[in-house]
């Protein structure tokens, strides 16, 4: 990965099982900067981030996403249960993937830039950082069409929608487990406006990632 990407820097991991049970820890730089959503991973108002800082995020993912990513981290067997499952829609015969976060909403990044959580970063669909992002953005227009601006690029590109469309079901499947209630009608209107198809709100799911 880029050392110019905005991270907390590893420093040493170990690795142990104690009864039959494996455990992991990494030792990472204390970030000292505020992170912009501190209580949840969506936004409920505008942090008012100068154009410098979203003059970096565009950096940094540019930079991501020309590294070597190990895995994959968006799978090909969830896209094809979750896109009709979620969306009501096939799923993609195609998916153009690029190495991204995995995970990049308002609770992992920080003012200035730092980009927390690293767990999920891999190979993902182009456009399924920016489209998480912008969903948890959804409760204030003002950031949602700031990123939808900022990142036309991207999310207006064919491989960017999927994009998007991926990031749309998780969140939705997210609401089929009772999480993102405020959300819920947001992220279904906004995956019918990239459709065209009203998605299906089932009672519940465990389809993994």
């Amino acid at each position: 990965m880029p050392d110019d990407v905005p991270r907390p820097r590893l420093h040493g991991s170990l690795d142990w099982v104690t009864d039959g049970f494996g455990y992991g820890a990494d030792l990472l730089d204390f970030v000292t900067h505020p992170v912009i959503s501190p209580h949840r991973p969506d936004l409920d108002h505008d942090p008012r981030l100068p154009d410098e800082w979203w003059n970096s995020l565009r950096r940094a993912l540019t930079q991501l996403g020309q590294a070597q990513g190990v895995r994959t981290t968006v799978r090909d067997s969830w896209f094809e249960k979750a896109f009709p499952q979620f969306l009501g829609v096939p799923a993609p015969e195609k998916v153009e993937r690029v190495t991204g976060h995995g995970d990049l909403h308002w609770g992992n990044l920080t003012a200035p830039l730092v980009i927390l959580d690293w767990e999920r970063w891999g190979l993902l669909p182009l456009g399924y950082d920016l489209g998480i992002l912008h969903v948890n953005s959804l409760l204030v227009p003002e950031v949602a069409g700031r990123i939808r601006t900022e990142f036309a690029d991207v999310l207006g590109s064919p491989a960017g929608r999927i994009g998007e469309r991926a990031a749309l079901a998780e969140m939705l499947q997210a609401v089929a487990r009772g999480y993102y209630p405020e959300l819920a009608p947001l992220l279904a209107a906004r995956a019918a406006e990239l459709t065209g198809v009203q998605p299906p709100v089932p009672a519940s799911s465990e389809i993994p990632a």
